[in-house]
């Protein structure tokens, strides 16, 4: 029997997925319940006390002639005037554009650019990178800067107006009252540009409200609960993972200014966070930090983990308790396609089930869009069932849209595989797979493998051109090793020659202090490729190493 995902009733109608409308609601239905906590000191905001903060600056923005449609660029770290401003957007149906204070130069030029937002709000801190770029920034007509120093009029720029966003805040306190609608637009999401220049996903209300609410079903969020986040809030993992399902289920959500490894659990004390959220490499991070009293003293019950290291869950519980880990698998244009069922065994490596009711997908050659035999590894390709549960397209980008909805379907650039019950599994990236001696290799895979030895905090594998003449691709991995560890690269070899087949072991190794990472804490892949081999890479051929079954191969012939 093939399994999918339980099918849900979600917290609101269809025809108010408008976060607004959510705001407005819970401002009524869970008015003295705490909603918003910067960090976690100090009295938190209830539901109602937002909704009068973000109708301040709401009518604030509308008294400064911006107005629905209009494009603003959010250029801040994480603050709490980040979601105030963020939300005020939404009640008047502007268009949050988030930009990461990561980003500057060309970058930084081209988002901007991209959004052709005449609005950017940022901090003092950031002005000079945005005097980098004024030049080239020709639509940008003015600058909000949130704490200017001793209230004084920020300066730094020569041609865009500067005024304090304390000058947004309105007296007004009332629901502007704007007609939103689920179809309008609610903000563009930068993807991390890992193979180029970042596209702007378009994201409607819907789709911004759909996305959330698939979260609240993963965790079993309620209103009881507590989540923490201290990621980007300029990216989706925040946004529409952590705070905005926040609002749908009327939980309590805990900001912080970043993510913190070492104190991850000791916030989790403090907070009375119940429930978290892991990126990439970063459970990684918070086993390599030391033991500390407060690894059990915490309430967190769920983590959704993605994607979830199943070779260091094991390890996470044994240290920091019995936490349940759910996953989900998506990516900013289409929502999660696939999530764990809560309570349900889930496969090692599986990355969940269809999420049936609301999507159809096939795997597919990336080539002909010809479906792949059942088991076999192809691209995802995916439709929802519904209007409004994925990207609208790619912000002045037609020729981007356009190549990934071919034939019909949208193409995820994720090659994955089905096993014959209906758990699916991701393999690669399309672009990442690599091919050796005739045989396809997930890095995914290796990468699961390397990870399990004990000096390893974290990895990434990517093929690099061999070294003979009409040769494939060869094996690199990338290693960041564990404070005070050292590996002995035979040792390690051997490590990965018992757990995978010899075509799949690295031939090279390279020792990194940290693996280069987007924004959003995903390794630039492209950046590794384009290193290759380096005067520091490791070489098990020219070290004289042979793999004991390449070795058992030899003496049966």
């Amino acid at each position: 029997m093939i399994v999918t995902y339980p099918h849900f009733e979600p917290h609101f109608p269809r025809d108010q997925w408008v976060l607004p409308q959510v705001l407005e609601h819970q401002a009524v239905a869970r008015a003295g319940r705490p909603a918003l906590s910067w960090t976690d000191e100090g009295k938190p905001l209830t539901f109602a006390e937002l909704n009068a903060e973000v109708n301040r600056y709401a009518h604030g923005f509308t008294e400064a002639g911006i107005k629905k449609g209009d494009k603003v660029v959010l250029y801040m770290p994480n603050s709490l005037e980040f979601v105030l401003l963020w939300y005020a957007l939404t009640k008047i149906g502007a268009i949050e554009v988030p930009v990461g204070e990561i980003q500057k130069g060309a970058f930084l030029q081209h988002q901007i650019n991209l959004s052709q937002a005449r609005t950017i709000i940022t901090t003092p801190d950031l002005i000079g990178r945005i005097a980098d770029v004024e030049d080239n920034v020709a639509l940008l007509e003015r600058c909000y800067v949130l704490g200017s120093a001793g209230g004084e009029e920020p300066s730094g720029l020569s041609r865009v107006a500067m005024q304090p966003v304390s000058v947004l805040r309105s007296g007004n306190t009332e629901n502007p009252g704007v007609r939103i609608t689920p179809s309008d637009i609610a903000a563009v999401l930068y993807t991390s540009g890992t193979t180029g220049m970042s596209k702007g996903v378009l994201m409607s209300h819907s789709h911004f409200y759909f996305f959330a609410e698939e979260d609240v079903q993963l965790t079993g969020l309620t209103e009881d609960d507590v989540y923490m986040t201290g990621f980007p809030f300029f990216h989706g993992n925040a946004q529409f993972l952590t705070i905005y399902p926040c609002l749908i289920a009327g939980a309590h959500c805990v900001l912080y200014p970043k993510f913190s490894a070492s104190d991850y659990f000791g916030r989790a004390e403090r907070s009375g966070a119940t429930v978290a959220n892991l990126i990439g490499a970063t459970m990684a991070f918070i086993l390599a930090s030391p033991p500390a009293d407060h690894d059990r003293r915490h309430r967190i019950r769920t983590i959704y983990s993605a994607p979830l290291a199943v070779d260091l869950a094991k390890k996470f519980t044994d240290r920091f308790g019995p936490i349940e880990f759910v996953d989900g698998f998506g990516q900013t244009e289409i929502s999660n396609i696939f999530q764990t069922p809560r309570g349900a065994y889930r496969p090692a490596g599986a990355s969940g089930v269809l999420m049936d009711q609301w999507f159809e997908v096939k795997l597919a050659d990336p080539e002909t869009d010809e479906p792949v035999p059942e088991g076999e590894v192809g691209e995802l390709m995916i439709r929802p069932k519904v209007p409004g549960i994925i990207t609208e397209g790619y912000l002045g980008m037609p020729e981007k849209t356009v190549e990934a909805w071919r034939n019909l379907w949208f193409h995820t650039g994720d090659a994955m595989r089905r096993d014959e019950t209906g758990w699916y599994y991701f393999v690669d990236r399309v672009k990442d797979a690599l091919r050796r001696r005739g045989e396809n290799i997930s890095s995914f895979e290796v990468e699961s493998v390397v990870r399990q030895h004990p000096a390893i905090a974290e990895c990434a594998v990517v093929g690099v051109k061999a070294d003979e003449a009409g040769g494939e691709d060869e094996v690199k991995v990338c290693v960041v090793l564990n404070d005070g560890a050292t590996v002995d690269m035979a040792e390690l070899i051997a490590f990965c020659d018992k757990r995978m087949g010899a075509h799949m072991v690295p031939r090279y190794v390279e020792v990194m202090a940290s693996l280069p990472q987007t924004p959003s804490e995903k390794v630039k892949k492209k950046e590794l490729r384009e290193r290759g081999v380096t005067p520091e890479t490791w070489d098990r051929q020219k070290a004289g190493v042979t793999l004991e079954s390449e070795t058992r191969q030899a003496r049966r012939a």
